[in-house]
C-alpha cells in the first residue's frame, strides 16, 4: 500500500510528464501552421523545391519541433513512436 505523500507524488510527476508531452505537441503543431502558410505563400508544396531549403529558419524550427515531440528525453536520445 503507497502512502498518501507517495501516490501525491508519482501522480504529480505523471501530470507533468502529460503537460510537457501535450507542449511539445503544441510546439510541433503551431510549427506545421507556420511551414504550411510559408509554403502557400510562396506558391510552393515542398520545401524541397524552395532556394532557402538548407537556410530556413522556418524549416529548421519545424524539424526540431518534430525531433522534439517524437523524442521523450532529448538527453536519453530514442523515439517514442
Amino acid at each position: 500500500r503507497l502512502n498518501k505523500k507517495l501516490w501525491a507524488s508519482r501522480a504529480y510527476n505523471r501530470n507533468k510528464k502529460i503537460d510537457k508531452n501535450m507542449s511539445k505537441q503544441q510546439n510541433h503543431i503551431d510549427n506545421l501552421k507556420k511551414l504550411q502558410e510559408c509554403q502557400e505563400k510562396n506558391n510552393i508544396n515542398s520545401c524541397m523545391k524552395c532556394k532557402l531549403f538548407l537556410d530556413c529558419k522556418t524549416r529548421k524550427e519545424y524539424v526540431s519541433a518534430v525531433y522534439e515531440s517524437m523524442n521523450e528525453d532529448i538527453n536519453k536520445g530514442g523515439f517514442n513512436f
